[in-house]
């Protein structure tokens, strides 16, 4: 299973940064592939991506959520698909986003791309859009912020 990791520097307060993240319905702004997403509830979203022309759904789960830190979620239905974004406060203006996606590729197409690092390039090119988009109007996106609740990683088979 491909795991990608990329980060970028945005020029633009956290709070102004997480805000924009958190509005998940605007994904298809900035991330290619992804058509659109329909946030179900505090906790659960509805994906549909497209990829080499091929169409596909699954919804996904917020796994873990804390304000201006990070973001969790893995998929619970059709696709295999994992990820956890965090946000690091480099002083007032600046934060770094960084991105960990884990997913398991179907059919040729997407296979071959994997092989060939094509996800790697266009992660790189997604979190590249967001900093454009997150620097253009930062205190907009602060305004208008997205779901600013708490979610705890549930506790794993030791208990811990």
């Amino acid at each position: 299973m491909p795991k990608l990791t990329d980060s970028i520097d945005v020029n633009a307060p956290i709070s102004a940064v997480y805000a924009l993240w958190t509005q998940f319905e605007d994904f298809p702004k900035f991330m290619g592939g992804v058509e659109s997403i329909t946030q179900l509830d505090d906790k659960r979203l509805h994906w549909v991506v497209s990829i080499a022309g091929v169409e596909r759904e699954f919804d996904a789960e917020i796994t873990e959520q804390h304000l201006d830190e990070r973001v969790a979620w893995t998929s619970t239905d059709g696709e295999t698909h994992a990820g956890v974004v965090t946000f690091h406060r480099i002083d007032d203006d600046q934060t770094r986003v960084s991105l960990q996606l884990d997913w398991k590729p179907q059919g040729i197409v997407e296979k071959a791309g994997a092989l060939l690092q094509i996800d790697d390039l266009q992660i790189g090119k997604d979190l590249r859009t967001f900093k454009e988009l997150a620097e253009q109007a930062p205190a907009e996106h602060a305004a208008n912020s997205g779901w600013e609740g708490d979610i705890e990683r549930p506790a794993d088979s030791t208990g811990h």
